[in-house]
């Protein structure tokens, strides 16, 4: 089925060209698994956009790039704190109970999906330092968050220093760490350091930004790329052409293609941002929108054409990406002004 107007999800949105050009590129022979020279090229490429020294790994989906990266940080016997609404929690269908062996998901609250310190220590607090309560070990967060609100440098340092002050890991989930880099603004280099500041590691995510089936493992600690290494082909996720994943990663990268589509998306939900009013349930700070909308003004938008997924009983979620046309983002903005 083809959608009209998507605006279901930015997974569902094409493939960008110049990643399929990058993929037929990479079809000649090379070494297998991560031994070919596109693969070794990643380690130098992110280390430069970061400007602090990374190991960088392929993966072919977010989920294991979350997993292996906390892996790295909670034994099976610790806990990773993260929001309640955080995607390793509500998403992901347990995996990281399956990656770390058992390792407690510790739920925290925030607004807007995003955790503070204020917010891990009322969770964090309470626990007594014995074996009869889990102990925290990492804090997993979003960028942009699964409410699409984007973390500030300030934000992201202030939890850099708690997760010091703790002696705990700190992991970024990235799946849409491109829109919350582009919203922060600044060259590639600049938004990209600005949107990830101290985390220990980052599941950088390009399958929702133009990709095909690639995203990176990204550590600022590199000694824990043999751990990574090592549990990705445990876990299966050691594909023996990963030439064609890291082609893919190097192309969004190239150019810095990865900014432009995102901010592509984010000025695109700007758009229909503009239509929405008091009924925005969120600020815009990526490419996510969550709209107040009852039933019958949800069935009146998809007699337009528009796709998209409902969020509750009064509420939508529209995601616009990086091939979002101009006319449709603001058809959409128009129709939600309308009803």
């Amino acid at each position: 089925m083809t959608l009209a107007k998507p605006f279901l999800s930015d997974n569902a949105a094409a493939v960008h060209p110049k990643v399929w050009e990058a993929m037929r590129s990479a079809d000649q022979p090379d070494n297998p698994y991560d031994g070919d020279a596109l693969s070794k090229e990643l380690d130098a490429r992110f280390t430069a956009l970061f400007g602090r020294e990374c190991a960088a790994l392929w993966v072919a989906t977010g989920t294991a790039a979350n997993c292996l990266a906390l892996a790295t940080m909670c034994q099976p016997h610790g806990g990773v704190v993260c929001h309640s609404e955080a995607h390793i929690e509500v998403d992901e269908g347990g995996a990281p109970g399956f990656y770390l062996h058992g390792a407690k998901l510790m739920l925290a609250d925030g607004e807007g999906a995003k955790l503070t310190p204020a917010n891990l220590a009322a969770l964090i607090d309470p626990i007594r330092d014995d074996v009869h309560q889990v102990q925290p070990h990492a804090i997993a967060i979003t960028q942009a968050s699964e409410y699409g609100r984007s973390y500030r440098p300030d934000e992201l340092a202030a939890l850099g220093d708690f997760a010091k002050q703790r002696k705990l890991g700190l992991h970024m989930d990235g799946a849409r760490f491109a829109n919350a880099a582009a919203f922060l603004g600044g060259s590639a280099e600049q938004a990209a350091r600005a949107a990830s500041g101290p985390v220990d590691s980052l599941a950088f995510g390009f399958i929702k930004n133009g990709g095909m089936g690639a995203e990176a493992v990204v550590l600022f600690n590199p000694e824990a790329a043999m751990q990574v290494r090592y549990r990705r082909k445990r876990a299966g996720h050691l594909q023996c052409k990963g030439r064609y994943l890291a082609a893919q990663i190097l192309a969004m990268l190239d150019d810095d293609l990865w900014l432009a589509n995102a901010a592509h998306a984010n000025a695109a939900a700007q758009e229909v941002a503009a239509g929405c009013g008091d009924r925005l349930l969120h600020p815009v700070e990526a490419n996510e929108l969550f709209v107040r909308l009852s039933e019958p003004e949800r069935a009146a938008l998809r007699t337009q054409d528009f796709a998209f997924y409902d969020w509750g009983a009064e509420a939508a979620r529209f995601v616009t990406a990086w091939n979002t046309k101009a006319d449709d983002a603001q058809a959409l903005g128009k129709a939600i002004a309308a009803l």
